[in-house]
């Protein structure tokens, strides 16, 4: 669906996107993660032909966005971090002005704009002024103007930023269900929008790329993603001793709270060593409470992928 190779981006000695190659696979919503001022918004700005790159090559549908910018923009729907709307317009009057800006009219315009306003919940809102709704529903305006022309590729910039807990929960749903028809391409810098919501996932930093996979795979790559945690009746140091000399164990930690000790065990890569673990508490015929596996989360591999 989208290509994207080698492409840098410039501001005078600002260097902000820095050799990145990615591919949107049609069908996904991918997820472009990282920090504020990794380059997100500015490599989505290149995407939608909205500025230049300095060099580098981007294809969308088979058409590339210097080539064919017009048939690239045709193809694209974008949502950009600051959502801009007409506050003194209705939310049909906005719909039907956005749909004509892009060549929409007569009886296609009037069908599209009622299937937007069921498929992003505005029906309640049709004769409202723009400036009287919520953030949650002018996202959702955001949105149906983002999609009215039935665009092939969905970009959202940052498209939970300054909702309240329930209006992310309705517009991740909302996105998800987009996500079944659509590709869409979710940027943001909040993890759990990106695990809850995308299949698959970037990570940038300082505008070149860290990582890429599914939110367990991304996980899973982390030397320090394989862990186990244990609760055992006995001494601390005597059961650090004798979990340290378990093949694959590269750390053993543990706290005392009266006879029992909570130990936390580091792994060598992404070794399973679950049954040598519980072998060791066996034959050393120690009381063991809990025992589990556990894997660095999102966040955790995106402060090691980004720190600094």
């Amino acid at each position: 669906m989208m290509d994207v190779r080698q492409l840098n981006k410039r501001f005078g000695d600002v260097h902000a996107v820095r050799d990145l190659t990615f591919q949107v696979k049609k069908g996904e919503v991918f997820g472009f993660l990282g920090p504020n001022g990794a380059g997100k918004t500015t490599t989505m700005r290149i995407v939608t032909c909205y500025i230049p790159a300095s060099s580098g090559t981007i294809s969308v549908g088979g058409h590339d966005t210097v080539e064919h910018s017009l048939d690239v923009r045709k193809k694209i729907g974008y949502l950009p971090e600051n959502n801009p709307l007409y506050n003194d317009m209705m939310v049909t009057e906005y719909l039907k002005f956005a749909g004509e800006l892009r060549g929409m009219q007569g009886d296609k315009l009037s069908s599209r704009i009622d299937e937007m306003v069921q498929v992003c919940g505005l029906a309640k809102m049709t004769g409202r002024e723009i400036g009287k709704l919520s953030k949650g529903y002018r996202q959702r305006v955001g949105l149906a103007q983002a999609m009215l022309h039935d665009p092939d590729l969905l970009i959202l910039d940052e498209p939970t930023s300054g909702l309240d807990p329930n209006q992310i929960i309705e517009i991740r749903e909302l996105i998800k269900k987009i996500g079944r028809e659509k590709t869409v391409i979710y940027c943001s810098h909040i993890l759990s929008e990106v695990s809850a919501t995308c299949t698959r996932i970037l990570i940038i930093n300082n505008g070149s790329p860290v990582a890429t996979g599914t939110a367990e795979e991304l996980t899973s790559q982390m030397g320090s993603g394989n862990q186990y945690v244990l609760r055992v009746r006995g001494s601390g140091p005597d059961i650090e001793a004798k979990l340290q000399g378990v093949a694959g164990v590269s750390s053993v930690s543990a706290s005392q709270d009266n006879e029992w000790a909570s130990v936390r065990v580091a792994c060598e890569g992404n070794e399973d060593i679950g049954e040598s673990l519980f072998r060791c508490v066996v034959d050393n015929r120690w009381s063991l409470a809990e025992l589990k596996r556990e894997r660095a989360s999102l966040e955790e591999v995106f402060t090691q992928l980004t720190r600094g």
